[in-house]
């Protein structure tokens, strides 16, 4: 719809960016070679870039999902949303919370009985205890973590 550039925080939209765009370049150079290992390793970066996107956005989530008075699991959305030191990520979650994906993405995890935990899930808990007392900025571990990923992608091929 092009409003990527208003709605995106731009360091993250820019990181996002910058991991497809090497994944591009690697297929190009490496595109006589194809394997199926070595695609699966790119399509993996792209997923990694996603999943770091979504946990430095709302990694934070399950810290404000609470039982209310009836035992049932409710999201303090405003409390949520307000934790994020940064404008630009806040405005991005202010718009995404009104979405459908996002109110799906919640009502699972409110309604959710068991404590079976997915990827995303085990993601989430890694990345809330990796996160100091004082939080380093977010956007500063994402390019660090798709770096890694980069070199460790590339080192194979």
């Amino acid at each position: 719809m092009d409003d990527e550039a208003s709605l995106l925080p731009r360091k993250l939209q820019a990181a996002l960016e910058q991991a497809l765009e090497q994944r591009n370049e690697i297929i190009n150079q490496d595109s006589d070679s194809e394997s199926d290992d070595e695609y699966n390793s790119l399509n993996s970066l792209v997923s990694e870039a996603f999943i770091r996107f979504f946990l430095e956005t709302m990694g934070h989530y399950s810290l404000f999902i609470t039982q209310n008075e009836r035992g049932k699991r409710v999201l303090q959305r405003e409390a949520f949303r307000k934790s994020v030191a940064s404008k630009s990520i806040r405005r991005f979650l202010g718009v995404f919370m009104e979405s459908q994906m996002f109110a799906g993405f919640i009502q699972d995890r409110e309604l959710r009985k068991t404590r079976a935990k997915g990827l995303f899930e085990q993601r989430v808990d890694q990345y809330l205890e990796e996160l100091p007392d004082t939080e380093q900025s977010g956007v500063n571990k994402f390019l660090k973590g798709l770096g890694n990923k980069m070199k460790f992608l590339h080192k194979r091929n």
